[in-house]
This record gives C-alpha cells, sequence and structure tokens, in this order.
C-alpha cells in the first residue's frame, strides 16, 4: 500500500491540516511503507515525512522517535487482530471460512503493516521480541483451537505453527499477488485447505 493517494496537500501544495487520529493514520500508513521499502535502519522519519507529504515536523509532533512509530504500526495491526478475533460464542470454529476472512480483512486494512508484522519485524534487533510474542499468541490460539482433534499434544504443538505459518504466509503472498476482487476465492480455498491439513494430522 502507498499512502500518494492519502496524502493531505491542497492544490496550492501546502499541507493541509486533519484531525489527530486521521493524521496519525496517515503518517502509520506512510511509515509502513517506508519501513517496508528500506528496512528500520534504511528509513528516516525524513522519508516517512516525504511518503505521507508532509513535514518531519509534522511526524514529529505524532510520534516522538522512529522506534515509537515502527512499534505503533505492529501494534496497529495486532490490535486490530485482537479485535477480530475478540471471544465470540457464535464464532468458535477455527477451521471454517470465517477465520481466514478476518485475517484478510485486517491485512486489505493496512497491508504493508501487515507484512512488517509477519515478515519483516522478526528480523529487526529491537523488534523481534515482540514479532515473536505475536507469533506465541496466534500458535497458542491455534493450539487450543485444534486441540478437539489433534489429541498428540508434541504434534498440536508443530501442527499449530505450521497452520499459522501456512495461513500468515499465504494471506501476504496473496497481498503480493492476489487480485482483491478474488480475495473470497481466496479465502474458500484458504480455508478448505487448512481443513484438510487438520484432518490430515488428526
Amino acid at each position: 500500500m502507498t499512502t500518494a493517494g492519502t496524502r493531505a496537500s491542497g492544490s496550492s501544495g501546502a499541507t493541509r491540516r486533519l484531525p489527530r487520529e486521521e493524521r496519525r493514520s496517515q503518517l502509520l500508513g506512510a511509515a509502513a511503507t517506508a519501513f517496508l521499502r528500506a528496512g528500520y535502519d534504511g528509513t528516516s522519519m525524513e522519508d516517512v515525512a516525504a511518503e505521507a507529504g508532509v513535514t518531519r515536523l509534522i511526524v514529529y509532533r505524532n510520534f516522538g522517535s522512529k522506534e515509537e512509530l515502527y512499534r505503533a504500526v505492529l501494534t496497529g495491526v495486532t490490535e486490530r487482530l485482537a479485535d477480530e478475533f475478540a471471544p465470540d460464542p457464535e464464532r468458535v470454529d477455527t477451521l471454517r471460512p470465517g477465520i481466514v476472512e478476518r485475517v484478510v480483512r485486517v491485512a486489505r486494512i493496512d497491508p504493508d503493516g501487515f507484512r512488517l508484522l509477519w515478515r519483516h519485524a522478526a528480523h529487526e534487533p529491537a523488534f523481534a521480541a515482540e514479532a515473536g510474542a505475536f507469533r506465541e499468541i496466534v500458535t497458542s490460539y491455534t493450539a487450543a483451537l485444534i486441540h478437539p482433534r489433534v489429541h498428540d499434544a508434541t504434534f498440536r504443538t508443530w501442527a499449530a505453527s505450521a497452520l499459522v505459518g501456512h495461513l500468515y504466509d499465504g494471506v501476504c503472498a496473496w497481498l503480493d499477488d492476489g487480485d482483491v476482487a478474488r480475495d473470497d476465492e481466496f479465502v474458500d480455498r484458504m480455508a478448505a485447505g487448512l481443513r484438510a491439513l487438520v484432518t490430515a494430522w488428526s
């Protein structure tokens, strides 16, 4: 995702004042794109400002440091996922399309942030622990959901990790190459694949 379409400037080229939350959202999208392109060390606050079409001062008014900004991008994605997967007694089966659909929904809202969290943060020393903690949480969640079908604890741990990797890697690959108009088809195929894997491993 690029932020060219969301740059806040008028016809004169002057930066337009946005409400605080809208500005933060704009900057987070620009930061995700900039960090994804050049990595944490290769990206400056000036790069983020340029991506957003604003001044460096505006970036610093909203985020005190580059580390804070990178972490805010990750937090934005994890909080959206947490909201999607908040307990709901009517949606308890991880193997039906609803689970994949929710992950894709979050990924489409912030595709660069999603890629940053899953593919890149683990390789940045300052954020590797957070990326690892996220993987542990989603893997534990998956292990609990497949527990009724995969009884062997060792295989269940392995299966949960494999399922999470397959889903999140698959969604990232679909963001790279898939047509948004075919998201429903992707969701159905991915969900069917996950069900087949669990059936084979149970």
